[in-house]
């Protein structure tokens, strides 16, 4: 059996609900994934994969169906708290090599911060991979510059979510994810 995704998506989604629970479920259903039966997989963008759409990669979906993500989930019940989720991406340029994906999950971050620390640890662990010399303490913008330069890393990305705490202890969350797709889409 063939596990390797054809097509990756990237959706995101903010709940608010009394329990925990339904909160991350309506979350879910504003990432339009609350019908799938969700495993979370490790950092791996497959080779020869691509991102597809979020409207495409769902109409390759049925209900029920076991779907593997990387996805980000923060929640707070306070009141005002900021919270951030994201899934960076790095794509190698050779297509048949394997790039990486990354979640982050924080408080009291901007969705700015949150999504170049997403995009940036992606990009870091396949420059690790492919032997790109860079500084890891060097700022995000500097770092884009030096795998920029190398010409290995083809693409960066992230999809990224924020909110703040809802009154009255409500629990609000947030989701990032990337869906892999395992079929082809037409």
């Amino acid at each position: 059996m063939n596990l390797i995704p054809h097509s990756i998506f990237l959706t995101k989604g903010v709940g608010v609900h009394k329990e925990k629970l339904a909160s991350f479920e309506l979350a879910l259903r504003k990432a339009g994934m609350a019908h799938l039966n969700l495993v979370s997989v490790s950092s791996i963008f497959p080779p020869d994969c691509k991102i597809v759409s979020k409207e495409r990669g769902l109409r390759a979906l049925k209900p029920g169906q076991v779907v593997f993500c990387v996805y980000a989930r923060s929640e707070t019940n306070e009141y005002r708290r900021l919270v951030a989720s994201s899934v960076g991406v790095s794509i190698p340029k050779d297509p048949s090599r394997y790039g990486y994906l990354s979640e982050y999950h924080g408080y009291g971050v901007t969705g700015g911060t949150a999504a170049d620390y997403a995009e940036d640890l992606a990009a870091e662990m396949l420059a690790t991979t492919l032997g790109v010399d860079f500084d890891p303490d060097a700022s995000w913008d500097e770092k884009k510059d030096q795998w920029k330069i190398s010409g290995e890393i083809y693409k960066t990305t992230n999809i990224t979510q924020t909110a703040t705490g809802s009154k009255n202890g409500l629990w609000t969350t947030v989701l990032a994810a990337a869906v892999l797709v395992m079929d082809p889409i037409p």
